[in-house]
């Protein structure tokens, strides 16, 4: 059986839309554990209704210390072994969560298991799909634009007992905690990557991620949660992914000058001409 667990607080906007969702799958080994923070809107008296009605639906509500208080509440109370996060703005592709409970039957303890997912942007536009088709930890600190880490968990699932080999997600980290914990998860589970589509995350404006990148903050986040697992790496494939990665990301960086600033390179050009 399968938790899916929603980490929430005054969602109300798309907490219905969301319970919708895992309802839709018609997953009759699913349970659907709600994780409020609080919520002084509308959020509880919707998840309320709803379970009163499906049996599958869970929750409580408390004040917690952010989003990765309420995932390690809702890892802690989930009831079956095999784990899912959705958040409340994002959602699932039709009939995943039993294609997912078909994966995990031939599967070690504690597997990881990683499918594709469709990055939206906020006028409704698909923007990419995420395929992160290499997860090996030397893979993944190569950086995102050589090979993308899966970029929501609406597209992976784990077994719960992970938790007991890897720590919970870091409390203090509001912004990065789930590639922290997915660089710590492909060093321990047995990993499994599906060329299918599975999730659907929505870059919608307002949200604390798309905020964070859009100021710039969120790359830096990023790179240095990279710089600080590529310096725990030993000294010979610590050096060999420090280089590779300077490398690429010099390729990359002047790969956008060319396409962005093409214009302002001709004009240089001209001077010389």
């Amino acid at each position: 059986m399968i938790t899916v667990i929603t980490p929430v607080y005054n969602g109300e906007k798309f907490i219905e839309s969301c319970i919708e969702v895992v309802i839709e799958q018609a997953c009759s080994e699913v349970e659907h554990l709600i994780i409020d923070g609080g919520s002084c809107d509308r959020t509880l008296a919707i998840v309320q209704q709803y379970a009163e009605e499906f049996a599958h639906i869970r929750w409580i509500s408390e004040k917690d210390k952010g989003q990765s208080d309420a995932m390690n509440k809702g890892v802690l109370l989930a009831k079956n072994e095999i784990i899912g996060f959705l958040n409340v703005d994002d959602y699932y592709e039709p009939g995943v969560l039993n294609r997912i409970l078909e994966v995990f039957k031939d599967l070690p303890n504690p597997s990881f298991v990683v499918g594709n997912c469709n990055i939206w942007q906020a006028d409704g536009t698909l923007w990419t799909v995420n395929r992160p088709a290499k997860l090996k930890l030397s893979d993944l600190l190569l950086g995102f634009h050589v090979n993308p880490f899966p970029m929501n968990p609406s597209a992976y699932f784990y077994h719960r007992s992970l938790h007991e080999k890897v720590g919970p997600y870091q409390i203090d980290d509001h912004y990065t905690m789930d590639v922290e914990f997915i660089l710590r998860a492909v060093q321990a589970a047995t990993v499994h990557y599906f060329d299918q589509l599975w999730g659907n995350y929505q870059m919608l404006e307002g949200t604390k991620t798309v905020t964070d990148f859009k100021n710039g903050q969120g790359k830096d986040r990023v790179g240095l949660l990279l710089r600080t697992y590529r310096s725990q790496l030993p000294q010979p494939q610590k050096a060999r992914v420090g280089f590779l990665y300077s490398l690429l990301e010099a390729k990359y960086k002047l790969r956008w000058f060319l396409i962005h600033r093409r214009d302002e390179l001709r004009l240089y050009l001209k001077e010389f001409v």
